[in-house]
């Protein structure tokens, strides 16, 4: 099909514009209706996007199910996917149907929360099929509008204050993307994204305010994109707008922040950063690391003594978030397979571990640790379930969220072994909160009257958690499957990776009038 790409994209936004135009929310049938209609909708993408992975030729290289036409005031809406970009869309198209049977509880305003959802789903779609760099921000700043309406009406008490840290963080760091956008568009005189790849950005060193710049220009505009990006994921310093948004955002938030808009920061390193700043890559490869290293050991340490489960899980995640940008910029094929594997890995359990969290929420209206204990009692289904989330996210041997730890640190470790020692600490301490999380709320005594008498999973949280569970443990018996459909794009990034920044020595050589002397003899 030669719009089955759009389809995808657009359908979840069609299934909105329905809603809001047919179906009025006075009735309870028709908020019923709603729901099973979002459902419907969001399951069609997910079976529709199937035909994208039985279509795609892992071999190829380059991008596929390219659609490039015409836009608006001579812009052009590109759209196509690659081995990298292909498991991010397959992964939005999965959760947002779990997403929605997640929040059928829900009872206020409901045909504005799917609608909110819908819109939402195309927007993160869109962000990894984007081809035109124009396109592609329009996207991934649009999404923080339903995200934003998300959090501020369904959210929690301090929600106010959680969606403006979380809208104004996100967007400063964009707006400095932008102007790096406008001015990578000046001198390339292209919005291609597959033309700027080829296109090369100078890299002479200058001086600023009196201190040289390596790299120059392309240094620069590097900054201007990690500031996007490394808000996004979001990579210590940055993060401190995750927690707050994560312990008001309603369940469904959670997941879906969890789970696929934090890739969207991994996501752009490896589609802008690495193609198009091969140079200022490589010389901000240090920092990146200890960046990476701190966030991974600090947050953990932050982790452990947290009493919210919520932001426990959401500084667990940005821990793991640490190993995606080390295997990132490790930039070989196991640590870029990693951090790719890391990425999917992480918004399976992730979003398999917010929605623990709302299952006992939405039954004692509690999120505090020392407010649980001694589950297993009587809700033995789900300490089971829990269990094995908890083991995911540690990184246990026979899950998937082994794998992707265990190859970016081994990318990593071949070229920066002392950081990759540091990071290893952080493996341990992950261990030890999501242990001591998971002890606390299933173990010991039922001592407590209010939790007595919870209920076991019923038949829609199984619908969800069964799902989520056999992916984990399926990826983390097969991982192949994920690691052979990225292995020709990661190889050509690479290579090109190399051969940029060989091309771009060379002309650094050349503008300084240096000389290579070959001694023999």
């Amino acid at each position: 099909m030669t719009y089955l790409l759009s389809f995808v994209i657009f359908l979840p936004l069609i299934g909105a514009t329905t809603l809001m135009i047919f179906v009025n929310e006075d009735k309870k049938e028709s908020i019923q209706n709603i729901k099973v209609l979002t459902m419907v909708t969001t399951l069609a993408t997910f079976i529709i996007s199937l035909a994208l992975v039985f279509q795609f030729d892992p071999s190829g290289d380059g991008f596929q199910f390219l659609e490039d036409r015409s836009w608006i005031a001579g812009l052009r809406y590109k759209i196509g996917v690659d081995g990298i970009s292909l498991p991010f869309v397959i992964l939005t198209t999965f959760l947002m149907p779990l997403v929605i049977v997640a929040s059928w509880n829900v009872e206020h305003r409901v045909k504005d929360y799917m609608v909110a959802f819908l819109f939402l789903e195309s927007l993160m779609i869109g962000v990894f099929c984007a081809l035109d760099i124009v396109l592609f921000y329009v996207f991934f700043e649009a999404g923080l509008i339903p995200m934003f309406i998300i959090i501020g009406i369904w959210g929690g008490k301090e929600r106010i204050y959680a969606t403006f840290k979380f809208f104004l963080y996100t967007l400063l760091g964009s707006i400095l993307m932008l102007v790096a956008i406008v001015y990578l568009i000046t001198i390339s005189g292209t919005t291609d994204i597959e033309k700027l790849h080829e296109f090369i950005v100078p890299s002479d060193p200058f001086y600023l305010f009196g201190i040289s710049v390596s790299g120059g220009i392309q240094t620069l505009l590097w900054l201007a994109f990690f500031a996007s990006f490394a808000v996004k994921m979001p990579m210590w310093p940055f993060h401190t707008w995750l927690p707050d948004a994560h312990v008001q955002a309603p369940t469904g938030g959670s997941m879906v922040l969890a789970a696929i808009l934090l890739k969207m920061g991994g996501y752009g390193f490896l589609r802008f950063s690495l193609p198009l700043f091969p140079e200022a890559s490589i010389i901000m490869q240090d920092a990146v690391f200890l960046l990476s290293v701190i966030a991974i050991i600090y947050t953990s340490l932050v982790a452990l003594v947290q009493d919210d489960i919520k932001k426990l899980i959401a500084y667990s995640s940005v821990a793991h978030m640490g190993f995606v940008t080390i295997g990132i910029f490790s930039m070989n094929h196991q640590g870029i397979d990693g951090a790719i594997f890391q990425m999917i890995s992480h918004g399976i359990i992730s979003a398999a571990l917010f929605f623990c969290v709302g299952v006992i929420y939405d039954r004692t209206k509690t999120r505090l640790i020392n407010d649980y204990g001694g589950l297993v009692s009587n809700m033995p289904k789900y300490a089971l379930f829990f269990m094995l989330f908890t083991m995911a996210n540690v990184g246990l041997p026979g899950t998937s969220g082994f794998i992707g730890e265990f190859l970016s640190l081994l990318g990593a470790f071949k070229v920066k072994p002392w950081f990759v020692a540091a990071a290893l600490l952080g493996v341990v301490l992950s261990a030890a909160y999501g242990l001591s999380l998971y002890k606390k709320i299933i173990f010991g005594n039922l001592i407590k009257a209010n939790l007595k008498s919870l209920p076991d999973l019923s038949l829609k949280e199984m619908v969800v958690f069964i799902p989520l569970a056999f992916m984990t443990l399926f990826f983390g018996i097969f991982p192949y499957l994920i690691l052979d459909l990225t292995s020709s794009s990661v190889t050509l990034l690479i290579d090109n990776f190399n051969s940029d920044s060989e091309i771009q020595l060379g002309q650094l050589i050349r503008s300084q009038g240096l000389s290579i002397t070959l001694l023999g003899n």
